[in-house]
């Protein structure tokens, strides 16, 4: 591993935990929403979550495709996405909520996930922070999945 990695890694790191402390800062500010919106308040910010199984790629969203679910609002790139995510939104959501897959496994907390850092494992979407974070979350799936697993149900209760 170079030095660059390892500052980078550092670097994604210590802004995850900031943005851990952030939204975990207040119990009510984390119990918000089980959908992680940024200030744009389009889930994933915007991205179609249909595409990444289509197209293998992260795809912006128009608004001529949007659709309320769970409290927030989805965009997608053509009828035909939105028409499958009308069909069956809990198939093609990310998991946690799209929220950082890595900081709900890792560390038991809410922080914002990214579209363009992400992956499908098992059929399911997972988004992560930044790069450097889904080097750290990358490293051990299975272990970071089970435990994110066991901590979601509770984690915005509190």
């Amino acid at each position: 591993m170079s030095m660059t990695t390892i500052r980078l890694e550092r670097r994604s790191l210590a802004a995850l935990l900031a943005g851990v402390a952030v939204i975990t800062g207040s119990p009510a500010q984390a119990a918000s929403s089980a959908i992680f919106t940024p200030s744009s308040g389009l889930a994933l910010d915007g991205y179609d979550t249909v595409a990444f199984f289509t197209q293998g790629r992260p795809v912006r969203g128009d608004a001529r495709f949007e659709t309320l679910w769970q409290g927030a609002r989805w965009r997608f790139s053509t009828q035909d996405h939105l028409t499958r995510f009308i069909a069956e939104p809990a198939r093609f959501a990310p998991q946690y909520g799209g929220y950082c897959a890595w900081a709900v496994g890792a560390r038991n907390a809410l922080a914002p996930g990214d579209a363009r850092f992400w992956r499908i494992v098992d059929g399911k979407v997972y988004v992560n922070f930044d790069a450097g974070v889904q080097a750290q979350w990358v490293r051990d799936i299975p272990g970071f999945i089970l435990a994110a697993d066991r901590n979601w149900p509770a984690i915005l209760t509190r």
